[in-house]
């Protein structure tokens, strides 16, 4: 029974691990996020200079 009490204990090196995992998941969503955004930016981008190279003949790709 002692045993399996022992193995219920945290040990501050672990809770440091634990926090510091936390704190890299965390940072890995921000970057995440902010990879999306960029991603949509710059296809908004290429769209927006793809149009304005078609200027008034644009049409439908499979017209």
């Amino acid at each position: 029974m002692a045993k399996a009490l022992f193995g219920s204990v945290v040990s501050g090196a672990e809770l440091r691990v634990l926090e510091e995992n936390a704190v890299l998941r965390a940072k890995v969503r921000r970057l995440e996020q902010e990879l999306t955004e960029l991603r949509a930016q710059r296809d908004a981008a290429i769209a927006h200079e793809l149009l304005s190279l078609a200027g008034d003949n644009a049409e439908p790709a499979l017209a």
